[in-house]
């Protein structure tokens, strides 16, 4: 079996029982890296150790993955503007976050006969939001509620949206 010491360095050909002697020598594991090979690989390592650091690569590479959601933000046609400005923010909040956001305006009674109302809202968030959000899915009636879908526009995580208004306000 070609025989590979733990610094990366080949040692060559050498028999089963002499790799065996080298790898306890060292006080090392011998482990089969290419058994399909011919002649078969084999390196001299810390085996638990390799196992060890694996797991935290593999952790790590977990940790980096980012996790994209979908947050949903409800209107109803008659807001009011306050209410307006401080949901929209936090749409964009979410979107700053990398989150996809489903905007639904949600009509009782009567309401559902007038969709402009819903889809005038729906334009006024995806003007708002038109740095920071492209419209994924385009307004549409399903049953008593109007749906649009925004994404955050590539590579926009953390760009700042920057709604209507400053922060918290006080009523006096």
């Amino acid at each position: 079996m070609r025989l590979v010491d733990p610094d990366g360095q080949q040692l060559g050909i050498k028999p089963l029982p002499e790799a065996l002697t080298i790898a306890r020598s060292l006080d090392l594991d011998l482990v089969e890296v290419a058994p399909n090979a011919n002649p078969p690989v084999c390196r001299i390592m810390d085996y638990g150790k390799f196992k060890f650091d694996e797991a935290q690569r593999a952790k790590e590479s977990r940790r980096k993955t980012v996790h994209v959601g979908i947050k949903e933000m409800k209107y109803r046609p008659k807001i009011g503007p306050g209410d307006f400005d401080t949901k929209t923010r936090q749409v964009g909040k979410f979107l700053d976050e990398g989150h996809k956001v489903k905007v639904t305006i949600m009509f009782r009674g009567r309401e559902v006969y007038h969709p402009e109302l819903g889809k005038r809202i729906l334009d006024r968030i995806a003007e708002k939001t038109e740095g920071v959000a492209k419209v994924e899915s385009e307004a549409r009636l399903d049953g008593r509620n109007m749906v649009m879908v925004l994404a955050p526009t590539s590579g926009q995580a953390g760009s700042s949206f920057q709604g209507q208004g400053g922060g918290p306000r006080r009523r006096h």
